[in-house]
């Protein structure tokens, strides 16, 4: 059974994220979020089936520059502990190292650009984009900014 790893950020991207949540089951999976008072409530749901990564935003950017590389270091060791096949990701930030970790390591990469992005690129799908093995977007208007992306509509 594949083993498949779905990381995103809280919020709206952990959101885009559990649409898929149908699909769980069809693999060995662990979701990966952010660890905050609104995410807290799905270790009931996943149980070991669930880690979490600290949560930081450039808004707070003195934080944030803690907890950038605490979160590369969570992250590799959340990789290597579950060696996932593939990545599956909603972005944003906290799925960036993931995403580089895994292509070192020459896995695949799944990336699903946010559905609040209808005619601009969000840093993340800028920073994955070169690196990501399939890379969906959910506008057709959106294909003329990643013209290798694919356009299936939307996950919601």
């Amino acid at each position: 059974m594949k083993k498949v790893m779905f990381i995103s950020s809280m919020g709206g991207h952990l959101t885009e994220l559990m649409q898929l949540k149908s699909i769980f089951k069809d693999y060995d999976y662990k979701i990966v979020t952010e660890k905050h008072k609104s995410t807290i409530g799905l270790k009931a749901r996943y149980k070991s089936k669930i880690d979490y990564l600290l949560t930081g935003n450039k808004d707070h950017m003195l934080r944030y520059l803690f907890v950038i590389p605490i979160n590369l270091i969570k992250s590799l060791i959340l990789f290597l502990k579950f060696k996932p096949d593939v990545i599956v990701t909603t972005g944003a930030h906290t799925c960036v190292p993931m995403c580089y970790i895994a292509k070192l390591f020459k896995k695949k990469i799944i990336y699903i650009e946010s559905f609040a992005n209808i005619e601009t690129k969000t840093l993340t799908g800028k920073l994955i984009y070169p690196i990501a093995d399939v890379f969906i977007v959910q506008w057709h208007s959106m294909l003329k900014l990643y013209p290798k992306a694919v356009c299936e509509g939307w996950i919601f």
